[in-house]
């Protein structure tokens, strides 16, 4: 059954913020490679990067995963499957670590909330997975559930670029607030899509991705 609107509320505001303990803030999903190349070394810059991975890279392709996951909380084969479609889509071992260690991290801190019928996750379990398993076992609706999901994570990547390039807060914060209807438009389309609508073609987020593990020297660790 799904839960009151405050109740949904408060439960993705503590789940979802930046002090909950998931370790978010070490990690920038190659955005780290792309500030050290001087490919996003501006407000301008960082909203097309943000952009790009949210229309055509990873952003999109875990939004969908997170929708599937809400939809299969009960189904451990389902969770299962899309897991090992999560890992198999991360474009470098970084990455697999990334989505895995704060999937874990966030099934971890989420048991103090302790479901009527708990999501049957996988071990690993993407973070992904593991925030649309635990909303829907927790009656949060899908559509609340992406929206602050993908808010999360475009304020995560804002947050990096805030400390490396460096970007001034109020750039930062124009560049959340341009990114809105793009986040609102991704969260709707992803809780209709198929699977077979996974695909992407941020290559230079996933060669950043992968060139950041010989980077030097560096802050984060993807």
């Amino acid at each position: 059954m799904a839960m009151s609107d405050s109740q949904a509320l408060q439960k993705l505001v503590t789940w979802l913020s930046p002090a909950f303990p998931v370790g978010a803030f070490a990690w920038s999903a190659g955005l780290e490679t792309a500030i050290a190349d001087r490919r996003v070394r501006d407000a301008a810059k960082l909203r097309e990067w943000i952009e790009g991975a949210l229309r055509h890279g990873g952003i999109r392709t875990d939004a969908i995963l997170l929708a599937h996951a809400h939809r299969g909380f009960a189904d451990r084969s389902a969770l299962q499957a899309l897991a090992d479609l999560s890992l198999a889509l991360t474009a470098s071992r970084e990455r697999w670590m990334e989505t895995s260690v704060t999937g874990e991290s966030y099934v971890t801190a989420t048991r103090v909330w302790p479901a009527e019928t708990p999501a049957a996750l996988p071990s690993p379990c993407p973070y992904p997975i593991a925030v649309g398993a635990i909303a829907a076992a927790h009656g949060i609706e899908l559509g609340d559930t992406l929206l602050a999901w993908l808010t999360t994570t475009v304020h995560g990547q804002v947050s990096v670029a805030v400390r490396l390039v460096p970007l001034g807060q109020s750039d930062g914060l124009r560049v959340m607030a341009g990114l809105e209807p793009t986040i609102a438009t991704l969260a709707e389309a992803a809780a209709i899509a198929g699977l077979a609508d996974i695909g992407g073609i941020a290559y230079a987020a996933d060669i950043a991705q992968m060139r950041h593990e010989t980077l030097e020297p560096r802050v984060f660790r993807s």
